[in-house]
């Protein structure tokens, strides 16, 4: 086969999936010939969940890596949240490089198609890798990256719909994990006891996505069972895991800590259909299906070596039905379908390759049947696939045009700048899925990015916080048609007296009023008007303080379980807001097993005491306190990371905040590395160094000597 059939097998579904994404296909089927690229126009993004992730790299570029750090701390959302522990540096970090060359909303859109760009090279790869032959392996690719066009589900992730409602790592992390599988199949064969360039995309896999990198780990342990599998796979596992061991240790440990909110996502339960969101067998999928299974049985027969295909292909589909039976909620069963549909689409392609060699062998001028036949196929391919694109070319042109590009632009730009006018503080702002005109109804997660000093107590990036289900009750009770995405809560709906209270404990300064509903009830309520940008309105909320000096004595919870569960208890008291109760404390302090208990009796102090020179920034609080020895709320979401000077503590408190105790007059909390980061960037150290010498053995090794 000659090279020029394999790179046109290729690059016809790249330069395909790069027209898409760039909107000149959606231009084209507009009637606009001469519409300038939307992926190069120099605007902010939008659309679903990319419409906020887009403040990412920023924090990223402006608050991280200026202090020396890939994560850290952001005062953005959530009342402070752990930014890059629990979400994917790789994608942002090449934006935040990309944008040193060209405007940062173009990188930002060159970030989130590459995943998608990278998709039939990694899948030629992954087939060569596995032996197949060239032709086989390349028209394989072509089908199996037609995958990405499928519209029948727009969030379980790697298709277009997926990438572009904000599941770009989704799509970086899947190219990248067929590479890895491909590779460790490959040296598992050849008997390569060490394999660092499988651990190396193993590590990059890890880091742009965890859920990918799960299956692919548990997919490769099928070759635990060949001869010279264990040591090859688990040396792809030990490199990758050191090399992010700097990332992933951190991220496991604070898992296992609790550090994280549970969604608790409802699962998928579809079986056939296109009915929302989706189904291991919708109709668009089903003469894939056929095909694919034409293709498994196929290989099976000729005794390929495709063992692991066809378990990243079945496994998901296991994985799917199985994870609500045990009830397991932290992960999405949806999210494991992407690499079935995938497997399919590959085994198809794999069956339309196997089909032209077999013709080309029963016939003269078997090779240039066999160019003739491969591209026709694929031509065929490629067709049927332009010709079932329906939503995508609109999806681009939503996105890319970006918010600038909204014909309601110009009233949230108006609410920016009337925000950016007001002193800097927390926004709490009215829910309502008809802000997606502004491109999202996420829109407003982004008044940290438009005004610096202004967070917004709603972000992405839901369990990253231990404030996320305190917020969400906060919204419910401020919003006339709140999303409640946590489920199992206890909403109370619209009640502005109870909201006012609670946005209190996080030192929220503004509300921002969507509906006219909202905005009534905020009057009625008493708040003052500071701002007016229709359909918006600003209000001030009462006065609070960032560092609150305890009234009374706080108590220790003792009765077991989760933090969680009796902290929810606690803030649904909204009249006893003031009587602390807190996770761990000094042993004088007193211990409860029900929240009810907490109140009685009460112990109060005698002084109040006063907080002043109070600052915040983005990874250190300073304060000083006339009350040593009192307690002090502090009201930043609770981290481990959090180390204080001149007080004990800091205590995680309900509901998701702060105490410390001063041991003098100045108090400074800052969040540092402990020895869970410490001990990651030892391991990673380690293991470059490991490698970098094993490179330069090798190299050694195989350099001819030069005779003198």
């Amino acid at each position: 086969m000659p090279p020029w059939v394999i790179l046109t097998l290729i690059g016809v579904p790249t330069v395909l999936i790069i027209l898409v994404m760039s909107g000149v296909l959606g231009v084209i089927g507009s009637g606009s010939l001469i519409r300038f690229p939307q992926i190069l126009v120099a605007n902010t993004p939008t659309g679903g969940d990319m419409g906020a992730h887009v403040l990412l790299p920023q924090i990223l570029r402006e608050e991280l890596l200026p202090s020396g750090r890939l994560f850290g701390w952001s005062d953005a959302w959530y009342a402070g949240f752990p930014a890059l522990y629990f979400y994917f540096p790789i994608p942002a970090l090449f934006t935040v490089i990309v944008d040193l060359f060209i405007p940062y909303g173009v990188a930002f859109k060159l970030t989130t198609i590459l995943g998608l760009v990278a998709l039939p090279a990694a899948s030629y790869a992954f087939l060569r890798l596995l032996a197949l032959s060239r032709p086989v392996a390349a028209l394989g690719a072509l089908t199996g990256s037609m995958f990405v066009f499928m519209e029948s589900f727009s969030i379980f992730g790697a298709n277009i719909k997926s990438t572009l409602a904000g599941e770009y790592s989704f799509s970086w992390s899947f190219a990248l994990s067929l590479v890895y599988l491909g590779l460790v199949v490959r040296d598992t064969r050849l008997g390569r006891r060490f394999t660092p360039w499988a651990g190396i995309i193993l590590a990059l896999t890890a880091m742009t996505h965890i859920v990918t990198t799960m299956i692919v780990v548990v997919v490769s342990a099928v070759l635990l069972f060949r001869r010279n599998g264990p040591r090859t796979v688990v040396s792809s596992w030990l490199v990758g895991f050191a090399l992010s061991a700097f990332w992933a240790l951190p991220l496991a440990i604070r898992v296992l800590q609790g550090m994280t909110t549970d969604m608790g996502w409802a699962p998928v339960t579809n079986i056939i259909g296109d009915a929302n969101p989706g189904s291991p067998f919708p109709g668009e999928f089903i003469p894939v299906l056929v095909l694919g299974v034409v293709g498994l049985i196929w290989t099976m027969l000729r005794r390929d070596d495709v063992s692991v295909l066809v378990w990243l292909t079945l496994l998901p589909l296991i994985g799917y039905f199985l994870l609500p039976k045990l009830g397991v909620t932290v992960l999405y069963n949806a999210r494991l379908l992407p690499y079935w549909y995938f497997g399919m689409y590959l085994f198809a392609g794999i069956a339309l390759g196997l089909a032209a060699m077999e013709i080309s062998r029963r016939v003269p001028l078997r090779r240039t049947v066999l160019i003739a036949t491969t591209l026709g196929a694929g031509a065929i391919v490629v067709v049927a696939t332009v010709l079932s694109i329906h939503d995508v070319p609109g999806w681009v042109k939503w996105n890319f045009e970006g918010y600038e590009g909204k014909a309601d632009y110009g009233e949230y730009r108006a609410l920016m700048e009337t925000v950016d006018t007001l002193p800097p503080g927390r926004i709490m702002w009215e829910a309502n899925s008809d802000m997606n005109k502004y491109g999202t109804p996420m829109a407003l997660m982004l008044f940290p990015y438009w005004s610096e000093g202004h967070p917004s107590m709603e972000g992405l990036f839901f369990e990253s916080s231990l404030t996320t289900p305190f917020h969400f009750l906060n919204a419910s009770e401020v919003s006339e048609r709140p999303s409640n995405p946590v489920r199992g809560l206890d909403y109370r709906g619209l009640n502005m007296d109870r909201g006012i209270k609670h946005l209190a404990v996080y030192n929220v300064d503004y509300y921002v009023s969507f509906t006219e509903k909202g905005a009534e009830e905020a009057r009625l309520a008493g708040l003052v008007t500071v701002g007016v940008a229709p359909p918006w309105t600003v209000f001030a909320l009462p006065d609070s303080d960032l560092i609150d000096v305890a009234a009374y004595e706080p108590v220790v919870w003792d009765g077991g379980g989760d933090f969680l569960d009796p902290s929810l208890e606690w803030y649904d008291d909204v009249d006893n807001l003031d009587k602390w109760m807190v996770e761990d404390g000094p042993e004088t302090w007193r211990r409860v097993e029900t929240v009810g208990a907490r109140l009685y009796p009460e112990v109060p102090y005698a002084t109040a005491g006063a907080v002043t020179d109070v600052v915040a920034e983005d990874h250190r609080i300073s304060f000083a306190t006339t009350a040593v020895g009192v307690p002090h709320l502090v009201k930043v979401s609770y981290f481990p990371n959090w180390r204080v000077e001149g007080a004990d503590g800091p205590y995680r408190a309900a509901p998701s905040l702060m105490v410390v105790v001063p041991t003098s007059e100045n108090v400074v909390l800052e969040f540092g590395n402990t020895g869970a980061e410490n001990l990651g960037m030892t391991i990673t150290i380690l293991a470059l160094a490991g490698l970098a010498a094993y490179a330069y053995r090798r190299r050694k090794l195989t350099t001819p000597a030069v005779e003198t």
